[in-house]
């Protein structure tokens, strides 16, 4: 591992998460991105707390929270080492946010609506509005459904079948996700805390049935929509629909690594090919 530990960042004194909490993600971040190898030995907990200024059994707890998630086991007299197997369900938001670390953000989205995505970037842009976060250009792609034409999902129960007023529930959540991510976005070009913005939005005619995030071409986050049943008001009526639920689902997470034939890097390579064949085939612009 390397000694320049400057990746692990520093604590931030305004997150109203605990400081084991911080830890935990800062060291989550790092292994699950790579700049901590599987096998690779954490800093001491010595070294954390003197690093992040706390005592040292604020660091235990952290690394407490990361074993109770397998991404690192302790070796007893030797210290903490990071897993040989980390594949896990991941949270998106921490690597949202540590993306606009860099000078250079771009994040590509392909899925139902972009709800998650829109919340996840509203948070980033928080701490860029306030000089927290200090990118210079930002690209955002998004790949959403189009659901002014028929649909297999979402749908009614009932009937199994397309439904067009159900299709218009779900396009006004489409549109309110694709507007606000478009609207959070442009505005710090707009007033000039950001360089260069650009938000792109096209749609599609195929049923969503997974997500998947892209980030600055080197992380993929993918995930699957569960079909459920479940009742909505439409037109002030309940009705029972099979509905995508894009909410809490879990995520997993995929890097390019320094093995060209390296599961991650395969994955991240694939899905950069998917996503730009589709984005320049079948998908069109969407009117905002």
């Amino acid at each position: 591992m390397s000694e320049n530990l400057d990746f692990l960042g520093e604590l931030d004194p305004d997150d109203p998460k605990q400081a084991s909490q911080q830890i935990a993600n800062k060291l989550r971040a790092a292994i699950l991105t790579r700049r901590l190898s599987p096998g690779d030995k954490l800093p001491s907990q010595p070294d954390l707390a003197a690093r992040y200024g706390v005592a040292r059994e604020t660091v235990k707890r952290a690394l407490d929270l990361l074993r109770a998630e397998r991404l690192i086991v302790t070796r007893q007299g030797s210290g903490a080492f990071v897993r040989a197997q980390t594949q896990r369900a991941v949270e998106l938001r921490p690597h949202i946010e540590a993306a606009f670390e860099r000078p250079h953000v771009s994040i590509d989205f392909a899925g139902f609506s972009g709800e998650t995505l829109r919340d996840a970037l509203a948070e980033a842009l928080d701490k860029v509005r306030v000089g927290r976060l200090t990118p210079e250009t930002i690209t955002v792609r998004v790949l959403i459904s189009d659901m002014t034409v028929p649909m297999a999902l979402p749908a009614r129960a009932e009937t199994q079948a397309d439904d067009p007023s159900v299709r218009e529930r779900a396009e006004r959540i489409t549109r309110r996700a694709a507007d606000g991510i478009i609207d959070h976005v442009t505005e710090l070009g707009d007033l000039g805390l950001i360089r260069s913005t650009t938000v792109e939005v096209r749609m599609h005619r195929a049923s969503p049935l997974f997500k998947l995030y892209i980030i600055n071409g080197e992380e993929v986050f993918y995930g699957f929509y569960p079909v459920v049943e479940r009742t909505v008001s439409i037109k002030g009526e309940p009705m029972a629909i099979y509905d995508l639920m894009g909410k809490d689902v879990p995520l997993f997470h995929y890097a390019v690594t320094d093995d060209d034939a390296s599961h991650g890097t395969q994955f991240v390579e694939a899905s950069l090919q998917w996503f730009d064949s589709v984005w320049s085939t079948i998908a069109y612009r969407y009117d905002a």
